[in-house]
């Protein structure tokens, strides 16, 4: 193939250690299957297949499909004179001289080469590249790519990448990397992985598809994702791939959906929500009645519900929680409820019993840190339906954790679980209904990936008396200010906090604020005479829970700690909050972390200490609104970023960006829903290419 050719020509220089390399071509004239194992490409071997496997690399299928993260554009070479001092670029010359080996130290030895582009000398140094060095040619041009330095009248370049000189050269992959994989060794990885398996890609797109949406074909698309002819050529490919992993999650996520939209096996009947809703100490708000109403439909349908109920901080997505138990109880059915921490876990115990049990409701607690016999007597009354409501972490899902007749899994701050952690819940019962929280404000785009297997509701409303948190940005110099701030609110009765991204400062010398030194600090110097207390994650589950029950119960008056408190932390009496190195977060954790306090019907403050990063700041000074706040932060940080850590129990988007996609993504969900209007099991033969990727995809999802 012509490709072959020209793209074996690109990587020669590739291979092993080595800059410049001139060997003849080897073919391997054996065609191989997608799924055969990367040790069996030449060069790799066990050893280097385990590298690869690190990147997510097991197959030959798995390294055609590992895209570049980014291009050197070789297209346009620059003269030695006209050559930036501030970027890499560039540079096509032929070697007039070079000096002899100049040992710096041990180990260390550096070579000069003259060389010129014809109007201009430059002088280029090379480390520690002996073969490279002699294996350049006099009168023979090649590329020099690297950052031009030097002065005017000498211009210099240090430790460039060489290659051939070719006049249609143009994009170089640059690859993600591990360590004891180069750039190189990948590269040539690729081009014997493509040339391997000629013939063998098929396209899972439907040939109308493509057509319709003007996508090139995915051989096209292969190609010039690794080694582009044009700018033009890469954007062709890029859109091409881009689309089919979104088309290729979007039925994925719809395959999952149909598996959730078997019969249930909890049917429900209407029950009104008046004794419900007339026990409570409070009137709900128009947004918590609709949601709940749309719940209620979905349990009594033949479909078990699948739902997200999606709010900002402070709305009451609890009720809704505690609601649709009351519901599912009254209809002879067990709940179960997971959290992602202890501390959420115990406040959610707490909260529900109050609402539930002057209804006759029975709510138990199962945590990992309870003692053995506790959790024995909690699992033997589950097992026996004498608990109606269980609160609990991830030990719901442990072995042994039976129920007498579940029908409603409640998920808390479900971008914390897995998938996989999602479904084990459900297992526990015979298909239940499911609903899911979150209080993280997910933009829609985000969102689309994310619950692309729920349905949604969103609580748009505050519960009535809940006032704005007042936020001001104040650099380090005033932060004695802000001390006497908090004192004066201490000083009247209200609680506070102060955050800071660190545990200890010996985790990271980045001159941080640590909480464990900042706590000793203030309970010493400005907060003598004041009742200090210090939570973090690295705490033991009994050592948290004790601070937790002081500083909710008044005996704590400053609660210094990490992000630990970000989500579900309710002290109503907690009204002013001091964020060190507000920077290190991302405006949707610092909307979190705004969030515990206000929560009291009092004005609540909210202070961001920072000497950087103003603009940023400015979002969330200038709005209370977790969804823009969520939209700012998606645009600012990016995708992957967003929670901190990469979704867990999604595929891995090994191309699209949820930021950046989304016109793209909208096509794909169309042409999803059009597909599977069609063939709603992708049985025909012309998709069985695609039916393999889907079920690749939903196997593949980190649990």
């Amino acid at each position: 193939m012509l490709f072959v050719n020209q793209f074996l020509t690109i990587f020669r220089l590739f291979l092993a250690g080595k800059d410049v390399i001139i060997e003849k071509r080897q073919v391997n004239p054996v065609s191989q299957s997608l799924d055969t194992p990367i040790r069996y490409l030449k060069g790799v071997g066990e050893k280097r297949a385990a590298l690869y496997q690190k990147l997510g690399v097991s197959t030959i299928g798995d390294l055609i499909r590992y895209y570049p993260r980014a291009y050197i554009d070789l297209s346009q070479p620059q003269a030695v004179a006209d050559a930036p001092y501030d970027r890499p670029c560039a540079v096509v010359a032929t070697v007039i001289s070079k000096s002899g080996e100049q040992r710096i130290r041990r180990g260390l030895s550096l070579f000069k080469v003259k060389a010129t582009d014809g109007a201009s000398d430059f002088i280029i140094t090379f480390f520690n590249a002996k073969y490279t060095v002699e294996a350049l040619l006099p009168d023979t041009p090649y590329i020099f790519y690297g950052r031009m330095g030097g002065k005017l009248t000498r211009r210099e370049m240090s430790a460039p990448m060489v290659l051939p000189f070719d006049p249609s050269r143009g994009f170089l992959a640059v690859y993600p990397l591990t360590a004891g994989l180069t750039n190189r060794s990948i590269a040539a990885g690729v081009a014997q992985a493509l040339e391997l398996v000629q013939g063998s890609v098929e396209d899972p797109l439907p040939d109308a598809l493509r057509r319709r949406l003007g996508l090139c074909h995915s051989v096209y698309a292969l190609e010039n994702i690794h080694r582009p002819a044009d700018g033009h050529a890469l954007g062709l490919a890029r859109r091409r791939l881009i689309f089919e992993e979104l088309f290729v999650l979007n039925l994925a996520m719809a395959s999952i959906r149909t598996g959730n939209r078997g019969r249930s096996g909890a049917p429900m009947r209407a029950t009104a929500f008046d004794s419900f809703y007339g026990s409570l100490p409070f009137e709900p708000t128009g947004a918590q009645r609709r949601v709940i109403a749309e719940c209620a439909a979905d349990l009594c349908a033949a479909a078990p519900m699948n739902r997200l109920v999606q709010g900002d901080v402070g709305c009451g997505k609890t009720l809704v929680g505690a609601a649709c138990a009351w519901f599912a109880i009254q209809n002879g059915y067990q709940c179960a409820m997971m959290a992602p921490t202890e501390i959420l876990a115990e406040q959610h115990r707490r909260t529900l019993s109050s609402l539930l049990e002057p209804l006759g409701v029975r709510v138990g607690l199962l945590t990992g840190s309870m003692k053995a016999a506790e959790k024995r007597a909690v699992r033997q009354s589950l097992a026996a339906g004498e608990i109606d409501l269980i609160v609990g972490t991830h030990a719901l899902i442990q072995d042994g954790v039976e129920f007498a007749k579940l029908g409603l899994v409640i998920t808390d701050e479900q971008h914390r679980f897995g998938v996989g952690q999602r479904m084990a819940l459900q297992q526990k019962g015979e298909n239940p209904h499911v609903l899911v929280m979150s209080a993280t404000p997910i933009p829609r785009t985000l969102a689309l990936i994310i619950y692309g297997d729920l349905d949604v509701s969103v609580i748009d409303e505050l519960p009535r008396g809940r006032q704005p948190v007042h936020t001001y940005v104040i650099d380090p110099p005033k932060r004695r200010r802000a001390y006497g701030f908090l004192r004066r609110y201490l000083d009247e009765g209200r609680q506070g906090y102060v955050v800071c991204p660190l545990v200890e400062q010996g985790e990271l010398d980045l001159g941080l604020e640590s909480a464990a030194e900042y706590a000793a600090r203030l309970s010493a110097q400005e907060f003598a005479h004041y009742r200090v207390g210090l939570l973090h994650g690295k705490m033991k589950p009994a050592e948290k829970e004790k601070v937790m029950r002081a500083f909710s119960q008044g005996e704590i008056q400053l609660l210094v700690a990490t992000t630990v408190i970000e989500v579900g932390v309710d002290v109503p009496n907690a009204t002013v909050m001091l964020i060190e190195n507000a920077e290190r977060f991302g405006l949707s954790q610092l909307h979190q972390l705004r969030g515990r306090i206000g929560r009291g019907g009092g004005e609540s403050f909210c202070i961001l200490v920072t000497d950087r990063d103003l603009e940023r700041l400015a979002v969330i000074r200038g709005t209370t609104d977790g969804f823009r706040i969520s939209e700012e932060d998606l645009r600012l940080r990016g995708p992957g970023d967003f929670f901190g850590s990469r979704q867990h129990g999604l595929p891995q988007l090994k191309i699209a960006d949820m930021l950046t996609d989304v016109s793209l993504l909208r096509e794909a969900q169309d042409a999803a829903a059009e597909l599977l209007a069609r063939d709603p099991k992708l049985t025909r033969p012309e998709h069985a290419a695609l039916r393999a990727q889907v079920e690749a995809m939903i196997s593949n999802a980190e649990v």
